[in-house]
């Protein structure tokens, strides 16, 4: 792992320990997941309250809503992809459409298994999620968002889904650091345009920020952890701006670009640019399949230059 970057499952691990030794309640479902989701020292230590189901994630969500319907506070930790693609139903019916406190945490997502190919990249699952009534979806972007997600979500009374990635991410600089679901952040001031990332793309909108202010071009960088509920006022701020780019490791049909995209062009329309992955994805490494999809600094500054031609046409 590079010098100064982070594997965010740690933080989900960490918390999580840290939560159940004050609640009880607290306890864990996997499906055969239990390295991958970093639960081995949470088995450990609390080893009657961790249930590991096998590979069966239509069960392990069934389970999970059974746990809580018995005053449980299960956390539900299975690799994205086969989480929300297989126990989709599950997830519609036993924890959305029931309103259950089940939280689903859909570990290693977007393309981390770059090289398992498409069957394991989980680049659909904010799309199909998302229509889901009653279900807060958190999609947190470093070590610290992480544990307040993870926190806020222990918290909360109802349904959660937390994407966590498995890819090293730095820590953000934040002055003020606060995390309220359903509110976004602005990590970065500026008026010609705006950024809107989420997870593992953040800190490279950042970056891409810098750059462009070198170039004299004023991006503001806003952090939308939370895609449900929507912060649809931080939206109107960023249209606001003139000119969107939103960044995500999610296909750019249906994810955050959609979101907004669904917001914008009934509110305040703007010329605005999808930064995502275009359809199944071919088998590599993680970074070739971010340079693909134009998912670097590069790519978001590139994509920010071509929107702000089209603001002044």
């Amino acid at each position: 792992m590079p010098s100064g970057y982070f594997d965010c499952r740690d933080s989900f691990s960490h918390t999580l320990e840290a939560l159940a030794e004050a609640d009880e309640r607290i306890v864990t479902v996997v499906s055969d997941s239990v390295g991958s989701s970093k639960l081995v020292n949470f088995g450990k230590r609390f080893p009657r309250r961790q249930i590991n189901v096998g590979i069966a994630e239509q069960t392990v969500v069934a389970v999970g809503a059974g746990l809580a319907n018995g005053g449980k506070v299960p956390f539900v930790s299975a690799a994205s992809c086969f989480l929300t693609g297989r126990a989709l139903e599950q997830i519609k019916a036993d924890i959305a459409y029931s309103n259950v406190n089940v939280k689903l945490i859909g570990q290693s997502s977007g393309i981390a298994y770059g090289e398992l190919g498409p069957t394991h990249h989980s680049i659909e699952d904010m799309a199909w999620l998302r229509l889901l009534t009653n279900l807060t979806i958190i999609v947190p972007a470093d070590p610290w968002q992480t544990e307040a997600a993870i926190r806020a979500a222990a918290a909360h009374d109802g349904p959660v889904f937390v994407r966590v990635s498995r890819m090293p991410v730095p820590a953000l600089e934040r002055t003020n650091p606060r995390f309220e679901i359903g509110k976004a952040e602005t990590l970065v001031e500026g008026e010609d345009l705006t950024i809107i990332a989420n997870g593992t793309m953040v800190h490279r909108a950042v970056a891409a920020a810098r750059g462009l202010a070198v170039e004299g071009i004023s991006a503001r960088v806003v952090n939308m952890a939370t895609m449900a509920p929507l912060d649809e006022a931080a939206i109107l701020a960023s249209a606001a701006t003139g000119a969107i780019v939103t960044v995500e490791e999610h296909n750019v049909r249906g994810g955050l670009g959609g979101a907004v995209a669904e917001f914008v062009s009934t509110h305040h329309p703007v010329p605005m640019r999808i930064l995502g992955f275009d359809g199944f994805q071919p088998t590599g490494t993680v970074e070739s399949l971010m340079e693909l999809a134009g998912l670097t600094v590069e790519g978001i500054t590139r994509a920010a230059r071509q929107v702000l031609l089209k603001k002044v046409q």
